[in-house]
């Protein structure tokens, strides 16, 4: 008499083994992340339709009586009103840079390896995603391929595009004739190549009303130059080379340009009423993802 709830435990089993087996490994990854980031409710904490349940209070004159709750009246002298918190659905569109640039790693041979700039960047893309989406947003990218939509089914669709072969091209350009207007956007990349691309789109997405985050994703070995002698830089689609004997001599020059790079980047940002982080590779992804969050938060509504 057991054996047939047994069979049907373990077909269970293999079922769901073979469910889980069939996700992108990223959305598997994503998922572990948001995992670990632990938040309170999402909703704004006001009076309004929504699903979730917020507090009672004293029933006034003129509230009509299908919203006294009469189970919370029936254990005090007076009636009480259930009220729900406010929540409004809004889209959030994502932009994550794939060009070549991303594909860099500065891990010395033997070290610990590190991920890709691009790698940490998708994996932070969609483990928000995994967190609008349980909050009950609509999530999508900045360009036609996947307009924003609640659910699941819409995680895998993401997973899906982000996981394909990275751009050719050595530095990406924002494409955003996708984002909705008074939308909320969020940008994750090195942000090396040429500004003006990302100055015409942040000034598009203004015009419409759009807010949003920029997270400059950088490897350490981009921060700290760690390089001396003879070298060769080459750009990650190989269409930029400089061989220089003295390596040390640049250190001074490169960080000093970097540092002008990020003051533009964060005046772009400020400009155009965003917020700006830098997170290196060789840190924790949590830290970035609850910046991500709670910087997207401030910009709702």
């Amino acid at each position: 008499m057991t054996a047939k709830p047994q069979t049907a435990a373990l077909e269970l089993r293999r079922a769901a083994e073979g469910a889980a087996s069939a996700l992108p490994p990223l959305l598997v990854a994503a998922e572990q992340l948001a995992a670990t980031v632990q938040m309170g409710g999402h909703g704004r904490r006001r009076v309004g339709p929504g699903e979730e349940f917020w507090q009672y209070r004293p029933a006034h004159s003129g509230d009509e009586a299908r919203r006294v709750d009469w189970r919370r009246s029936a254990r005090s002298d007076q009636q009480f009103v259930r009220e729900r918190e406010w929540q409004l659905a809004q889209s959030v569109h994502l932009w994550v840079d794939d060009a070549a640039s991303m594909r860099f790693s500065g891990a010395p041979e033997g070290a610990r390896s590190r991920p890709t700039k691009g790698a940490r960047a998708r994996l932070l893309a969609l483990a928000l995603a995994v967190l609008m989406v349980r909050a009950g947003e609509r999530v999508g990218l900045t360009g036609p391929l996947a307009p924003p939509r609640p659910g699941r089914a819409q995680l895998q669709t993401l997973a899906g595009l982000l996981s394909e072969d990275a751009s050719a091209e050595d530095y990406g350009v924002p494409q955003v004739a996708g984002v909705a207007p008074y939308a909320r956007v969020a940008m994750l990349s090195d942000f090396l190549g040429d500004l003006a691309p990302l100055e015409a789109a942040l000034a598009a997405l203004a015009d419409r009303g759009v807010s949003g985050v920029m997270l400059q994703v950088l490897d350490p070995a981009e921060e700290e130059f760690p390089f001396h002698g003879r070298t060769i830089f080459e750009s990650m689609g190989g269409s930029l080379s400089h061989e220089t004997r003295k390596a040390d001599d640049l250190r001074a020059r490169y960080l000093a340009r970097l540092a002008e790079r990020r003051d533009r980047l964060e005046g772009l940002a400020r400009a155009a009423g965003w917020q700006f982080a830098t997170h290196h590779t060789g840190h924790p992804a949590q830290v970035p993802l609850l910046w991500l969050w709670a910087a997207l938060e401030r910009r709702r509504g």
